[in-house]
């Protein structure tokens, strides 16, 4: 498993503990740096979890969203997503979002978010696309839960502060859906 930031990487291992987890740090070179340490790792399965924006109306934040594939500079990336579908409904979780993430090298805000959205992105995250070459032929799943939307944007602090919470709560409850993944 592999989470970006601190925060992300605590939410995932409170959600399960014992497990593997991988901090890349946020950003594209950071991201490429780790799928390289990852590759090292044996594992029958690799997926990436963490906070993402919202780009697609309709979401907000602590919803969760499983790629169905990974959109970046060099691709796209296909992820298994109906049984991660499947696990967190096995966990009652609802508020749950299947479609494509986009990555990009930089916080996407404003006009961007929405040529994202009318490109049929449901969310975009600044590490997925990098990360993805760790997977190396093996299973690769995107989980990802919204921090910020495009009417509740991260530089408005008391939305960030809210928003933070709620995805920070919902990613440790999401975050056993990806041991179910990887074991079936």
């Amino acid at each position: 498993m592999i989470a970006p930031l601190r925060i992300e990487c605590a939410a995932v291992r409170r959600g399960l503990p014992g497990a593997l987890v991988l901090r890349s740090g946020m950003g594209a070179a950071r991201a490429r740096s780790t799928a390289l340490r990852a590759c090292r790792i044996p594992a029958d399965a690799v997926a990436v979890a963490g906070c993402c924006g919202a780009v697609a109306g309709g979401l907000r934040a602590g919803d969760v969203v499983v790629a169905s594939e990974v959109r970046g500079p060099t691709g796209v990336t296909p992820c298994e997503s109906g049984p991660v579908v499947a696990a967190l409904a096995a966990l009652g979780l609802e508020r749950v979002h299947v479609g494509p993430v986009a990555s990009a090298d930089h916080l996407v805000r404003g006009a961007e978010r929405a040529a994202l959205a009318r490109e049929g992105a449901l969310a975009a995250d600044m590490e997925s696309a990098w990360l993805a070459p760790a997977a190396a032929g093996k299973p690769f799943a995107v989980l990802r839960v919204v921090l910020d939307t495009p009417t509740r944007e991260l530089y408005r602090p008391l939305a960030t502060l809210a928003g933070g919470f709620a995805a920070w709560q919902a990613l440790r409850r999401a975050a056993p859906a990806l041991a179910l993944w990887a074991r079936a």
